[in-house]
């Protein structure tokens, strides 16, 4: 079985660990390298893995997970020894394969993802794009791996900003959404932890509906919308303020500002 290193045990790294662990995937053949040592032990403890320090790392595992904020990636890679091959698959956010290859042993194979936080409960959305040395079988593996804590799709690294700005930001965009409508229905008079329940609940059930086979959203659309009705008068207020437009604009100012970041890594 694959040993693999995550360098960082954060939020999205230990999502990953956990995944891996919930997937079957044998305990003994991970390791995380940690320097805050009672995180460290809090997962060792919890996920039942190994905690070691980078130069161990690097010689045991078959895949080095980079884990850490972008700011820390260079200088995390840069110290870790690297005796041998093996795939690096990047979850840093916006720093492109080139200048991980740069910080790299030269023909080393990268897989830079884009994942977003529903990796925390098992549901993300990674997107993967191959570096100038990952073959099939590199990206076959970060598929493998990543399928531990949801969906992944494949993108040329061109599209990665674009990527970033649908599924990378996303989340938050959808957060605001629900965080209206629940404000929205305490104005109306519901107590707050109903407003919070039924909107939670009910963009939980549109998302499994969403992701169904063969459905589409316009279709979705039409069905709760009768003519005249409740749902009608409701859509037409959201057109009328704009928010295809707003939403458009708000994907491609993300799109803009992860090009924007990419660049100072000389993407």
């Amino acid at each position: 079985m694959t040993t693999v290193a995550v360098l960082g045990g954060g939020r999205i790294g230990e999502a990953l660990l956990g995944g891996l662990v919930a997937a079957g995937h044998d305990p003994a053949t991970l390791l995380v390298v940690e320097r805050d040592t009672a995180r460290a032990d809090d997962l060792t403890g919890r996920l039942g893995l190994t905690a070691t320090d980078a130069a161990d790392a690097a010689g045991r595992a078959d895949v080095l997970v980079v884990a850490v904020k972008p700011q820390d990636v260079q200088g995390v890679l840069e110290a870790v020894p690297f005796g041998r091959d093996r795939l690096v698959v990047s979850l840093a956010a916006g720093i492109p394969t080139s200048a991980l290859e740069g910080w790299l042993p030269d023909a080393t194979p990268v897989v830079r993802v884009m994942p977003n936080t529903p990796m925390l409960v098992g549901r993300a959305m990674c997107v993967l794009s191959a570096g100038t040395h990952a073959d099939e079988a590199a990206l076959a593996t970060a598929e493998t791996l990543l399928a531990a804590v949801g969906r992944t799709v494949r993108v040329p690294e061109s599209q990665q900003d674009a990527a970033t700005a649908l599924s990378g930001s996303g989340p938050a965009y959808l957060f605001l959404v629900a965080e209206a409508m629940i404000e929205a229905g305490v104005a109306l008079g519901l107590p707050r932890p109903t407003a919070t329940e039924l909107v939670s609940a009910t963009v939980d059930g549109a998302g499994g509906l969403l992701t169904a086979p063969g459905n589409h959203p316009s279709l979705l659309r039409e069905a709760v919308t009768s003519p005249g009705g409740t749902t009608a008068a409701a859509l037409r207020v959201l057109e009328a303020h704009g928010l295809r437009a707003a939403l458009a604009d708000a994907v491609e100012a993300c799109r803009d500002r992860s090009q924007e970041l990419g660049a100072t890594y000389g993407a």
